[in-house]
């Protein structure tokens, strides 16, 4: 989902030497799990499994899970096409898990109504699919009545992260049902697009006190695989520095003490009080952008700028957002259609944040 560039403003220009370079490594140290899905990289994700994996290493080496897009589903044939298209980009016999995409109240009106339940189910009896599961952005309630009605499947996918644990994302909640229905988690979101990676430097105080030696967004990935039932944490790692450091603390995986877990949740304290917008960069918003605003872009760098000293008349950031804006919609373009909010797994309340950003960078 995130990968290196050759160019930061395109989604889909995949450094596919820098890739074949992280894949090698990853695969040389005992990693074996690479996620991907249709729209991931402005829809190019799957061809780059292609490329840096599929083609230059052995099929048992590696497993490989992608995803059914609800919004791509408007037929029952359509879910072939789909499923055998994602084949052929990836050059894969078969999936290792295949999941329904972003679950939800509304999704579930696609998945049922064209029968996509009992069609992965045959994926998996085939042999397409050798595990089958679905990742989830709603509440517990709803994840309860999914699991209730399709306790066939093996593995939920749930963004769990330190600070969502017990935010309006209900991470701990949605946890816990997953839990009792006895289903694996696959952790999404563990460092939330990047947002604990780049805590207040209070936070960083706090954790480099315990342990120097120890990255900032070690603290999120370390606290999700704690979990009891995790399978996999996936972190999106756009460089080969990401990548060495995660692998560096995973390899010889070694859980949150008590007293971890607690300096951890007073860094959730310490965060939500800074009042940052809780973006995990996914990119959904931007999909049918008729403005073509670069929500998520915009978003980390007014994050970073309110973490600027106030006294400043002027910071980088400022210098970045005039920059991005000749390529994209300015934050004030928003014509408020809703269509990134309907798309937004987070919920945020997007349109409302997009005004914060315009007052705040175009004075």
């Amino acid at each position: 989902m995130r990968l290196p560039l050759t160019d930061a403003n395109d989604a889909g220009s995949i450094d596919i030497s820098k890739l074949c370079e992280m894949v090698d490594a990853f695969l040389d140290n005992g990693f074996t799990y690479f996620d991907t899905a249709w729209m991931y990289c402005g829809g190019k994700s799957e061809d780059a499994v292609n490329e840096a994996l599929t083609k230059r290493h052995p099929r048992n080496s590696f497993s490989v899970t992608s995803k059914l897009p609800s919004y791509k589903i408007k037929s029952h044939e359509d879910r072939d096409i789909v499923f055998n298209e994602q084949l052929r980009k990836t050059g894969l016999e078969y999936f290792d898990y295949y999941f329904l995409h972003n679950v939800n109240s509304e999704s579930i009106e696609v998945f049922d109504g064209f029968d996509c339940f009992n069609w992965i189910k045959e994926k998996k009896a085939s042999g397409l699919a050798k595990k089958i599961g679905f990742s989830f952005h709603d509440g517990p309630e709803f994840l309860d009545k999914v699991l209730t009605s399709h306790p066939e499947f093996d593995v939920v996918q749930l963004q769990i992260n330190y600070l969502d644990w017990e935010s309006a994302v209900q991470s701990r909640a949605c946890y816990e049902v997953a839990r009792k229905h006895d289903k694996d988690i696959i952790v999404m979101e563990p460092v939330k697009g990047g947002t604990l990676a780049n805590v207040p430097e209070e936070v960083e105080k706090l954790f480099k006190s315990h342990d120097e030696k120890m990255s900032v967004p070690s603290w999120a990935i370390r606290f999700a695989a704690s979990l009891d039932g995790v399978i996999m944490v996936l972190s999106g790692m756009s460089n080969m520095e990401q990548l060495c450091d995660n692998m560096n603390y995973m390899k010889d995986f070694k859980p949150l003490t008590a007293e971890e877990t607690a300096m951890v949740h007073k860094a959730t304290d310490i965060i939500n009080s800074a009042k940052l917008i809780p973006c995990t960069g996914c990119e959904y918003c931007i999909v049918n952008c008729p403005q073509n605003i670069a929500i998520p872009k915009y978003f980390s760098l007014y994050n970073r700028d309110i973490s600027e000293a106030k006294l400043k008349k002027w910071t980088v950031e400022a210098a970045y957002y005039e920059r991005l804006a000749t390529t994209f919609g300015k934050a004030s373009d928003c014509i408020e259609c809703g269509q990134c909010e309907n798309m937004c797994p987070q919920h945020l309340p997007i349109i409302e944040h997009l005004k914060e950003v315009a007052k705040n960078f175009e004075k």
